[in-house]
């Protein structure tokens, strides 16, 4: 059952509209014959009014605007604002943009962190705007939204507003795509710092892209605007009731649900097979994280993640699936299990011509192995009878600079 957070001594129902950028924050923008320039900031604002409008027709709400003009509060004026209105609701309203045109469609964030690319890209354009402010650099300066430490801060600070802000981000969505026909990207989760001090459930809310002429036409028109803030409007509506519900059941709570029990194996998601060497940061690997690849009579095979829950590997498969991997699949690994025939070992490089004696490589390890197959030049490390062995190895040797190893299985 999901338990929401809401005062019943409250008697009106706080939300904050955040309408993106500002004042010499054009946000995102695009020329079209028919409009002009169309900017972002513009857009959000126009839309931000229209929700108000509706929202302060019902006694039963408190509306906030972090700007009601085209002026650029800080990232740290409007969560503070948030913060200090004790907030039930921020709603940030943007629009997306892509260097190019094809992409189009609805999507809204949550606070937390994700490993899917194209997330990631829109959450460096939306943080990019801290550098514009004196408050937020100083507020952000020493704020690294990779390290462990930030990501354990960032879990438990949010983890009790998260299944909120998803259950509203999903009222949001399915209003964009059943009421008003547009193509909804989805909820999904991202650090970003217009989110990230907020102490309330909150979303943001890319409306469409500028650089799509259909979405742009779309933005820009008084009907679209319309039909935006009133999808939003009837999300806040259904959010209310449901925590509500929520709220007047609360003391029935159903009984914890058990711990979930770890599998005997553990499991990875098989992307894909290919002869083809990608390096971590290829394109090919659709910015997914925490790749494994292990190669296997001549053809690569990249595995992403490793659990032994199921609801993991569930989560895991999702993922793959949702970055463009349709035919991913979830293997099972036997634990710490030896080979009975052949052994694995580590491909460190291949190449076309012989490395140099002094490559930092052949000086750093003893014992490479180098074979001549087809014209090429491959080189590889160690004999290990586990693939867990392999795997301590090679973060071995990423630790002393040498990356991108490749763990082999050798049958014969």
């Amino acid at each position: 059952m999901l338990l929401f957070t809401f005062s019943g001594a409250q008697k009106k129902f706080t939300i904050v509209l955040d309408a993106g950028h500002g004042g010499s924050d054009h946000g995102a923008n695009r020329y079209y014959s028919e409009y002009g320039t169309l900017r972002e900031k513009d857009i959000t604002l126009s839309v931000v009014l229209k929700l108000g409008r509706m929202l302060e027709k019902d006694k039963d709400f408190k509306v906030i605007y972090t700007r009601k003009i085209d002026e650029y509060p800080s990232l740290t004026d409007r969560t503070t604002l948030a913060n200090r209105s004790k907030a039930d609701l921020f709603v940030s309203v943007h629009v997306n943009a892509n260097t190019k045109t094809t992409p189009y469609g609805t999507e809204t964030f949550v606070q937390g962190p994700d490993q899917n690319k194209t997330n990631l890209e829109v959450a460096k354009a939306e943080n990019d705007v801290i550098y514009l402010d004196e408050k937020d650099r100083e507020m952000f300066a020493s704020y690294d939204p990779k390290s462990p430490e930030s990501l354990i801060a960032l879990k438990i600070q949010q983890s009790k507003y998260l299944e909120s802000s998803l259950l509203f981000g999903s009222f949001v969505e399915g209003n964009f795509e059943k009421k008003d026909k547009r193509y909804s990207r989805g909820v999904k989760q991202q650090n970003l710092h217009v989110l990230r001090l907020n102490a309330m459930p909150s979303v943001l809310i890319e409306t469409g892209f500028i650089s799509n002429y259909d979405d742009a036409m779309y933005l820009a028109s008084d009907n679209g605007q319309s039909e935006i803030a009133t999808s939003i409007y009837d999300a806040i509506i259904s959010y209310k009731k449901a925590i509500e519900r929520n709220t007047a059941t609360v003391v029935k709570a159903e009984p914890e649900k058990p711990e979930e029990k770890p599998l005997k194996n553990d499991f990875r998601i098989l992307l894909m097979s290919t002869p083809t060497k990608y390096a971590g940061s290829d394109p090919a690997l659709k910015g997914l994280n925490y790749i494994l690849p292990i190669k296997e009579n001549g053809m690569y095979k990249y595995y992403y993640g490793t659990t032994n829950l199921a609801s993991v590997r569930d989560n895991n498969l999702k993922t793959a699936k949702d970055a463009g991997f349709r035919n991913a699949t979830s293997i099972s690994f036997v634990p710490n299990q030896n080979l009975g025939i052949g052994y694995y070992t580590l491909e460190l490089a291949v190449t076309d011509q012989k490395l140099s004696s002094n490559s930092y490589m052949l000086n750093t390890l003893k014992d490479v192995n180098r074979v001549k197959e087809n014209g090429k030049f491959y080189y590889t490390y160690g004999k290990f009878t586990s693939l867990e062995e392999a795997l301590k190895t090679r973060k071995n040797l990423e630790d002393k600079g040498i990356k991108d190893a490749v763990v082999e299985k050798k049958l014969k």
